[in-house]
């Protein structure tokens, strides 16, 4: 694996944390691999043929489709373990809708909820998809209508079709990892003379513009398909625009695709404040859309080129815990996910908040949570990791809201205003969760 060389800092321990880390369910670690390490990737075409109702913005239908949609699924197996990634063009889903399927994936399968994320690239000219969750708390004026009931079953179904075919097609591969960089993105947190905050571009601001790559090849050294994350919003295509499309993900994935003959899943990061440089434009030239294959898909491919060899010597680890912090005040929630709330006996109503984690040998950490999550917070957990490469996988197993930093709520704007059930404790609590549990991990 070709190794990044960033710049570790000590963890601090005069920093305070609250003590919230709860549960932890740690998988178990597997024994030494033996070079039997069998990969496989597929994908899924999951564009609807009719017109929907769209994700992102105000309610809108499609009227047409621009560029196909996508379930890309791959697939690990290192003799004594299954896991199963996917990256699928869509905007978010609830976390009840996540669970869902897994119980269906399970009862028809076998595989496991912790076997799976289910990932989406958050474009916002994707149709929505099960029900809206807490969505409908924050953007009440959006969700006057059913979420489109008979494509999301579409979905769900076609994601268990792909995960079994994608199983049954394992063959023997190695793994490499690298890290690139692409400058497409940028915070979009405006700041004004007063220092508030508000939707818009902030070159000076926070942003995370890594690349981190997973690629997966065949033992004759031919691509099965490359693991692409980057943190950016899918929002290059405005609320004006009303053609189905993968925005700038689905755009590059297409033609990293068809450069390297193999398929790439595009892994949102924590783009919870970062947009793409060109954002809610009300078409595709306004949006410079192929220019993100230069900007992004060529990063990506030079990225690539760097990655020498790999591993067949592959051992998958999997752990998981729950980290809980204050709910806002006067913020509702929604019965199908009351298991996503404790209220204590002092009445204090604390939201319990996954966070998954996907060991790959000693050299390789992901980790993911259903929240759309601050760019700093992702690079301090990353800064802090024993690992050589720590990424964080955005939008995966539903949608809890944004978790933006203590500064952003300080600041005001959207994320940290409507969109959040947090308070401005969450990055404490979250970022000494999760920070905790990885500097725990056997190594």
């Amino acid at each position: 694996m070709t190794r990044q060389n960033p710049t570790m800092k000590r963890f601090h321990s005069s920093m305070i944390f609250v003590p919230i880390l709860v549960m932890a369910v740690a998988g178990s670690l597997l024994g030494a691999a033996t070079g039997d390490f069998r990969a496989s990737c597929v994908k899924v075409d999951i564009t609807p043929d009719e017109s929907l109702w769209l994700l992102g913005y105000g309610p809108r239908k499609s009227e047409g489709v621009h560029d196909r949609l996508y379930h890309r699924i791959a697939a690990m197996d290192d003799g004594k373990m299954q896991f199963f990634l996917v990256s699928s063009d869509l905007a978010a889903i609830s976390p009840a809708f996540y669970e869902q399927f897994s119980r269906e994936l399970e009862t028809e399968t076998g595989i496991k909820s912790e076997q799976v994320w289910w990932t989406l690239t958050h474009t916002h000219s994707a149709p929505e998809v099960g029900s809206p969750g807490i969505i409908k708390i924050m953007l009440a004026s959006r969700y006057l209508h059913e979420p489109n009931p008979e494509y999301s079953e579409m979905v769900k179904a076609r994601l268990i079709a792909g995960i079994r075919e994608a199983r049954s097609k394992l063959e023997p591969a190695r793994l490499g990892v690298t890290t690139g960089h692409s400058m497409a993105n940028i915070n979009r947190r405006a700041i004004d003379v007063d220092g508030s905050a508000s939707l818009g571009m902030n070159p000076d601001g926070p942003v995370d513009r890594q690349i981190g790559l997973i690629r997966l090849d065949r033992l004759d050294g031919s691509p099965l398909a490359l693991i692409a994350k980057y943190a950016m919003h899918g929002t290059v295509l405005g609320s004006e625009n009303l053609l189905i499309s993968g925005d700038a993900q689905g755009i590059v994935a297409e033609y990293v695709e068809e450069k390297l003959g193999a398929p790439m899943l595009y892994i949102n990061g924590a783009a919870g404040n970062i947009a793409p440089i060109y954002s809610t434009r009300p078409n595709f030239k306004r949006g410079h859309i192929t220019q993100f294959n230069v900007l992004l898909g060529d990063r990506i491919l030079q990225a690539n080129r760097s990655l020498k060899g790999g591993t067949s010597k592959v051992v998958l680890w999997t752990g998981e815990t729950v980290i809980e912090t204050p709910r806002k005040a006067g913020f509702g929630w929604v019965e199908e996910l009351a298991h996503y709330l404790r209220v204590t006996e002092t009445g204090v109503s604390l939201i319990r908040v996954p966070v998954r984690f996907l060991k790959i040998n000693q050299d390789l950490v992901l980790w993911t949570s259903p929240v759309e999550l601050f760019c700093e917070i992702a690079i301090n957990v990353r800064n802090h990791s024993p690992f050589p490469f720590t990424f964080f996988v955005g939008y995966t197993n539903g949608f809890l809201g944004y978790l933006p930093t203590r500064q952003a709520f300080a600041e005001g704007g959207y994320e940290p205003g409507s969109v959040t059930p947090f308070t401005d404790q969450v990055e404490d609590d979250f970022t000494q969760g999760v920070s905790t549990y990885i500097q725990g991990m056997p190594r």
